[in-house]
């Protein structure tokens, strides 16, 4: 619910969360609450920008911070600790996002934890069960982070609920918001789609839907035909497939900054949706209307909640998609859930669990993992961190629960095949601290900087091909060594630049996470990256490979 709903609205429920935002507590026009709901009587657990609220709101003082923090830290749990932290490790790694930090505290609280950069990393008042803690204890990197929550939880004594009840919910919704009208599902191959599209069929019937896959040139190597053999054992025989990607690549022609390839990508759907839909007789106008995967941290991510930060906008909440949402004319089934909440959804209605556990992949497909420029972006390390160069090409990151958008710094070792727990340390500490690096990456195919030669880059048909292969080297090295299902995701990513004239670089980017909205790099053994570089290499004009090792935060999973 937004921040500022009327405490009168919220008199009946078990309990209040404060989430987290970008923004400073002490800055005109940020998000506030109203200062009613602290006389409730109900449980209130403040995290991050929430927990500072709180501190401002009652009485404290916020400012901010001497250190930074963003990513993991360690947290120490002073003695006599509340009801929430009680019987748990005296230290333990939480997942941190924040520049502000709460300085003094009201009156009635007391400090029940810190980490070395900040004294009053979570509060109590414990006769009035009001909780603030700085850290994202909702996030699967902060270890504990699920039982704090459990306990605060348990002090609100809510109604049960489960995917099961979910699974329900959402089918009387799908119900209620079609009415006597039929679907029109663009299935992007990624699980969202892929579970949104069952849900539909499973509620409505095939009768009332219609899937469509586009082609757009921008997928992984053989997943069309991937697609079309999974949905065989499902029964499910209403998806139509378009070669579309002359279309695609068309539209992204000299096309070199991200929101605008975003925007091109998602408009091109639409058209071809629509000419699709007209050809096949499926107009709005006789009941149609479109259906999409969309989860919560698209929404999140697109600054789709009234206060927070546009990281990135998704293909599936450009311009058009937004005007027919508005309009009523879009259904998103998923739109509540988060990744790990769609995988459960996915098995609970029968999915194969190959395909439920599948890479997430976006929507854009490759097109988000090309990075295209006219030419190079060049700025000066504010670090000066030996056996290392900054790569003239920026990327997208979060830190702060805001956008950043900088470059990435890239370290060097003699021994250049697998990187160690100094260069991990830097990848976090580095990010803190500057103001121009987001991302920290580790050479795997150089032992030394080298002079960068860039090549003007926008998406054609042989820049796609070549990213695919790459892909294609990487999935299979990690389906080999059984790191396939223990990697969340896995971005392979092709840089506009090289150690030679019309040379590309390749980005590594393994993660592990549960649902997307924090990351950790996945380590992988030496002797698989050594194998996966080795064959990269062997790729035309790629002469550079590089992994990133930033968490997220700072750095969001994709680059783009």
């Amino acid at each position: 619910m937004p921040s500022d709903t009327k405490a009168s609205e919220l008199k009946n429920v078990a309990g209040i969360i404060l989430s987290g935002g970008p923004q400073s507590v002490y800055e005109a026009g940020s998000p506030q609450a109203d200062p009613a709901i602290l006389d409730l009587g109900i449980p209130v657990l403040g995290l991050c920008y929430g927990h500072q609220w709180l501190a401002q709101a009652l009485g404290g003082s916020v400012a901010s911070g001497a250190v930074k923090e963003y990513g993991p830290v360690s947290l120490t749990v002073r003695e006599s600790p509340s009801a929430l932290l009680r019987n748990l490790p005296t230290s333990f790694t939480v997942w941190m996002s924040h520049g502000d930090e709460v300085k003094t505290l009201p009156d009635g609280f007391r400090v029940i934890a810190s980490t070395p950069n900040c004294t009053n990393a979570a509060m109590e008042n414990e006769k009035k069960k009001i909780f603030g803690i700085q850290c994202h204890i909702e996030v699967v990197h902060t270890e504990h982070g699920m039982e704090i929550l459990r306990r605060f939880v348990d002090l609100c004594s809510p109604e049960s609920w489960s995917m099961e009840s979910y699974a329900a919910h959402v089918g009387e919704e799908i119900l209620r918001e079609v009415g006597d009208r039929k679907v029109f599902m663009l299935v992007s191959g990624g699980v969202d789609s892929t579970v949104a599209f069952t849900l539909l069929n499973k509620v409505l019937g095939e009768d009332r839907v219609q899937g469509l896959l586009i082609d757009t040139g921008l997928m992984r190597k053989g997943e069309v035909a991937a697609i079309q053999k999974a949905f065989e054992p499902l029964g499910i025989k209403n998806l139509q497939v378009e070669d579309a990607s002359e279309n695609f690549f068309a539209a992204l022609k000299g096309v070199y900054e991200p929101e605008a390839k975003r925007a091109a990508i998602g408009k091109t759907f639409l058209d071809v949706q629509r000419e699709v839909s007209e050809r096949m007789g499926l107009r709005i106008e006789d009941g149609w209307m479109l259906g999409q995967g969309t989860i919560y941290p698209d929404t999140i991510e697109t600054g789709g909640t009234k206060h927070s930060d546009k990281i990135k906008t998704h293909h599936n909440r450009v311009e058009l998609v937004q005007k027919m949402i508005e309009e009523g004319l879009v259904i998103e089934p998923l739109k509540e859930l988060y990744k790990d909440e769609v995988r459960q959804l996915g098995e609970e209605l029968g999915l194969p669990h190959e395909l439920v556990w599948r890479h997430p992949f976006p929507g854009p497909g490759l097109g988000v993992r090309i990075l295209c420029a006219q030419g190079p972006s060049v700025a000066d390390s504010d670090e000066r961190i030996a056996d290392s160069m900054m790569l003239p090409i920026r990327s997208v990151g979060v830190q702060g629960d805001g956008r950043t958008y900088r470059h990435a710094l890239a370290l060097f070792s003699k021994d250049h095949s697998c990187p160690i727990d100094d260069h991990y340390a830097l990848a976090s500490s580095i990010p803190n601290g500057s103001k121009t690096i987001n991302r920290v990456l580790f050479c795997l195919s150089h032992p030394k900087s080298f002079d960068i030669a860039f090549t003007p880059t926008y998406i054609t048909n042989e820049s796609a091909d070549l990213l695919r292969e790459a892909d294609a080297i990487v999935t299979d090295a990690i389906r080999e060594a059984n790191f396939y299902e223990k990697i969340w995701q896995f971005p392979v990513v092709l840089l506009p630049l090289g150690s030679k004239e019309g040379g590309r670089s390749i980005i590594l980017r393994p993660i592990e996470s549960t649902d997307a909205m924090t990351a950790a790099a996945y380590r992988l053994p030496k002797e698989t990256l050594q194998k996966i570089t080795t064959g990269i290499l062997r790729l035309k004009d790629i002469d550079a490979v590089f992994l990133d090792l930033t968490n997220k935060p700072p750095g969001t999973i994709e680059w783009e």
